[in-house]
């Protein structure tokens, strides 16, 4: 009964509303679901926790399905998500055959979300059972599992550990906290900031500022040039009919399995699992010539690859208490404003919270597909909106936001702009804003399980000898290094082979 008093008009309003404005977001391209979710995040104070999941969860979902939109129409990815969608959507609107593109991206992304919500609704609940008996020692793995994996699948292997250790050690700046078994003595903070960062920095506007400000600033240096415009969209053609589905029930089911697993791994993103789907769906094609030149097949794989992670990326948030990916790491944000610990507790101790969340995916994906199927060519016209009258009002937003978090703190608009520069920064020099992200949110939680760890055991051999899982752990450890490794030597013979041959 207490679910059914969750569950009024303005639920499922704040769901429809967030789906409908993730879509926009979407559909704009350099504007992504995270920076949606970024942005909208101060939003959900008032509105409780579960209301405030209801508009987040809508906005990740709109978000994600948007980005088919331009990559489609203008052969743009909306989000990174939307890479392999370009490959054989753009063609077909070329050949005239843009809604038939986006319907069928449309309806593949509704199935990719149905599917991926029933593993989260499967798999989490029983993730979340069996990480209740890890001891710290497990959970500190699980955490530097996390970071190793992020690390491998950066662009330098080097360099992404780096960034995961970056955002660790700015985590780490503050009081060492006694509730955490610490001393209460500041840690790297200059004299002059002791009054300020005490508590460290906040972390909903180092979120805003990474995820909305950083992006803004990104897209602001590139110009507001209006290259391709309406003139250039070509919807209509011929018409989108289900039977384009037939004989991809296997297609859809493995390339929507291949976004959920991917989802599950922390912080690989939206962009690999669609390749995988996509190649995956081209291996085993038998006419892969077709490819890339407006294979109906090549949208369905990339598009239900994409919204299959959404609630893959869902499962090592709410049962381990580690972030699928960069959105899902913001919506740790919401968690802390309504003073909640997501972990393997979380859906045993807020099961009207866990079914919220379910309807919530549910709804959106629904509303999505409503929304997009049925008002198409008027969404079309989004990609065309002057991103310089966008980014005015998204960066008051952010302003308005983080001051509003913490009831008017103004050194929070400080952070945001410290944050917002260094993410500008950290895309100049090449440094990797996921792991340094998740470095940043689950810092403390490592030191406390590293700490408490070592006081009761006192050696560092029980890292590796406690018990099977942390075995376990340490040889997926092993195997994401390897990985990046051989990736890293494959580009490298790539690219030698290339410059021999030039």
């Amino acid at each position: 009964m207490e679910l059914l008093s969750i569950l009024t008009p303005l639920f499922f309003g704040l769901v429809a509303a967030g789906t409908v404005i993730g879509i926009i977001f979407g559909a704009i391209p350099g504007m992504t679901a995270t920076m949606a979710v970024a942005v909208c995040l101060p939003l959900t104070y008032s509105l409780g926790l579960e209301n405030g999941l209801a508009l987040l969860l809508g906005l990740y979902v709109g978000g994600i399905s948007g980005g088919l939109v331009p990559a489609i129409l203008l052969n743009i990815p909306g989000t990174p998500s939307s890479i392999t969608t370009t490959l054989d959507g753009y063609p077909m609107t070329q050949n005239g055959e843009g809604e038939r593109a986006l319907k069928i991206g449309i309806t593949s992304s509704l199935i990719g979300g149905l599917i991926s919500l029933t593993a989260l609704y499967l798999f989490a609940p029983a993730l979340a059972d069996f990480a209740i008996k890890f001891s710290y020692i497990e959970k500190f793995l699980i955490i530097f599992f996390a970071l190793t994996v992020m690390a491998a699948l950066s662009s330098s292997l080097l360099i992404g550990i780096f960034s995961g250790f970056l955002g660790i050690f700015i985590s780490l700046i503050g009081a060492y906290d006694i509730s955490r078994g610490g001393n209460g003595e500041l840690r790297l903070v200059p004299e002059f900031l002791e009054y300020y960062l005490e508590s460290g920095f906040s972390l909903l506007p180092v979120l805003i500022g990474l995820f909305g400000l950083a992006t803004i600033l990104i897209d602001a240096e590139k110009g507001m040039k209006d290259e391709k415009g309406l003139s250039n969209i070509k919807i209509g053609g011929k018409p989108f009919k289900l039977s384009v589905f037939k004989g991809q029930f296997v297609n859809l089911i493995r390339s929507s399995s291949i976004g959920t697993f991917v989802g599950i791994l922390p912080g690989v993103g939206g962009s690999a699992a669609s390749i995988l789907a996509y190649s995956q769906e081209k291996n085993f094609s038998k006419n892969p010539e077709k490819f890339g030149k407006g294979a109906p097949e090549g949208v369905i794989a990339s598009e239900s690859a994409n919204n299959g992670l959404t609630g893959g990326a869902l499962v090592p948030l709410l049962s381990l208490g580690i972030p699928g990916d960069s959105t899902t790491a913001i919506l740790i944000g919401a968690f802390t404003l309504q003073g909640i610990q997501v972990g393997p507790l979380f859906i045993g101790n807020n099961p009207v919270t866990w079914d919220a969340m379910i309807i919530a995916m549910l709804v959106a994906n629904i509303v999505m597909f409503l929304v997009m199927v049925f008002a198409i060519r008027h969404l079309a016209k989004v990609v065309t909106v002057p991103k310089n009258i966008l980014f005015p009002i998204i960066l008051m937003m952010c302003v308005v936001g983080a001051y509003t978090i913490n009831y008017g703190v103004m050194f929070d608009v400080w952070t945001l702009l410290i944050f917002g520069l260094f993410g500008y920064l950290a895309h100049k020099i090449g440094l990797e804003i996921a792991p340094f992200i998740i470095g940043f949110i689950l810092g403390p939680s490592a030191e406390i399980y590293f700490v408490k760890s070592l006081e009761s055991f006192g050696t560092f051999s029980i890292f590796f000898t406690k018990s099977w899982i942390a075995v376990l752990l340490w040889v997926l450890i092993a195997v994401s290094i390897a990985f990046s490794i051989s990736i890293a030597r494959k580009k490298k013979r790539i690219t030698n082979g290339s410059d021999e041959q030039g």
